[in-house]
């Protein structure tokens, strides 16, 4: 059985353009830096009808390899934290499949001790 990070934010509003350049750069720099490239990466899902308000969404299944675990959450974490930080004003969630990963205004997203 697999894990993974799953990552949406809704609002009424759409994405600025500003706000769409900042995810398209966000996620190229992501994929760029990622540790490994054989590996699932940051991806955001194509926009969605059925769910007009939400203005990002995704999922990264995380490996099987115990050792690359923690280096493949924690560059996703932070991801998904310059993705938040892109787009403030949306109702975020980031979740392990049913565990919901806390929110910090200076650390951005973490796991808890």
């Amino acid at each position: 059985m697999s894990t993974s990070l799953y990552y949406d934010a809704s609002r009424a509003t759409a994405l600025t353009p500003a706000e769409t350049a900042a995810i398209e750069r966000i996620v190229t720099g992501q994929q760029s830096a990622f540790p490994y490239p054989d590996e699932e990466s940051l991806f955001l899902y194509e926009e969605d009808s059925s769910e007009p308000d939400t203005v990002v969404a995704g999922s990264t299944k995380l490996p099987f390899d115990p050792d690359r675990v923690m280096p493949v959450l924690e560059h996703l974490l932070g991801s998904v934290t310059e993705l938040r930080r892109a787009v403030p004003d949306a109702q975020w969630r980031v979740h392990l499949d049913d565990f919901d990963l806390p929110w910090d205004e200076s650390e951005g997203y973490f796991l808890p001790s």
